[in-house]
């Protein structure tokens, strides 16, 4: 394998919902494995409504629960 990450990218409408909250179980799985070195992950919305805004609160509490880190995403 080359030197290069992988590059992952989650993406939905708004990123403040489905994207955030697959990108924070991706990266702990991948935590998981101790393969964080291997990947660059992040996600994106397609609109432009919640630019620089936090996920939702209810996403943001869904993975509080399950010890998701999913408030620390902008």
């Amino acid at each position: 394998m080359s030197s290069e990450s992988i590059k992952v990218l989650m993406v939905c409408l708004g990123n403040i919902c489905r994207s955030p909250t697959a990108e924070v179980v991706f990266r702990n799985e991948v935590a998981n494995r101790k393969l964080e070195h291997l990947f660059d992950i992040d996600s994106a919305g397609t609109g432009t409504w919640h630019i620089g805004e936090q996920p939702d609160s209810r996403a943001r509490a869904a993975a509080a629960k399950r010890k998701g880190q999913l408030h620390l995403l902008k």
